[in-house]
């Protein structure tokens, strides 16, 4: 039993099994308090993410001006667009106008100093247009889906590639995690186990810049989040070689 605990733990940290588990870290609504937790610990880790940033709230504060520069700045972190205004959160509302949705995501690029192709995530939908994906958002109705696909045809025609999500480190209402690491990486391991994600053996984890704030040990959480995969033998993947 010592011998076979042994090989399984090798095979886990094998770079050819790793790299059939990849796991792309996106980081939703930045910049806010968080972001700068994220890219200190990006930094350390030295591991690829995606912040998909809102411009809104970009252009809120010099501070977080600053922090999209430092972002922009370091080689393993891309910049996405989450639109502008993050359709306010009122997202019926906001995809009924097709000419709005796509001049939102425009002034984000514009805000963001962002071109094309661009990467981004639209808000509150879980929708991939990539040259090889397409998938719509499975928890709408198909009415409300059938109203809103135009809208990710036009976005993505206007110079976007968009990605939605597999997973999710939930958090609630003020923004604190909901699963515990530990917790996260057990669904983590299951879900790769079944390995029903939109690209076969990559995932990518959505998370959000508020998850991350001192308040709550974001900076120790995440550090922990990365160790661990990474000693599970996963890979990180940078977000253009996604829809390879």
């Amino acid at each position: 039993m010592p011998l076979l605990l042994a090989l399984l733990t090798m095979l886990a940290a094998f770079p050819a099994y790793a790299a059939d588990r990849t796991i792309y870290l996106t980081f939703d609504d930045g910049p806010l308090n968080g972001t700068s937790n994220i890219l200190d610990v990006l930094e350390a880790q030295q591991v690829p993410a995606t912040l998909f940033m809102v411009g809104m709230h970009a252009q809120a504060s010099a501070g977080n001006k600053a922090l999209v520069r430092r972002a922009k700045a370091l080689p393993l972190v891309t910049v996405g667009n989450h639109s502008y205004s993050h359709a306010n959160n009122r997202y019926q509302h906001f995809y009924a106008d097709t000419e709005g949705v796509v001049a939102d995501m425009l002034r984000a690029n514009a805000v963001l100093g962002l071109a094309p192709a661009v990467h981004a995530r639209l808000p509150g939908r879980d929708v991939f247009r990539l040259p090889s994906t397409s998938k719509n958002d499975t928890s709408l109705g198909l009415a409300q889906e059938g109203r809103e696909e135009p809208d990710y045809e036009f976005v993505a025609a206007s110079g976007f590639y968009l990605y939605g999500w597999d997973h999710e480190w939930v958090h609630d209402d003020t923004g604190k995690p909901v699963q515990s690491v530990d917790h996260l990486v057990s669904e983590i391991d299951h879900l790769f186990g079944y390995g029903r994600f939109v690209k076969r053996g990559k995932m990518i984890l959505l998370m959000h810049d508020e998850m991350f704030q001192d308040g709550f040990d974001g900076k120790t959480k995440l550090t922990r989040l990365i160790t661990a995969l990474k000693q599970r033998g996963y890979a990180f993947g940078t977000i253009q070689s996604y829809d390879d």
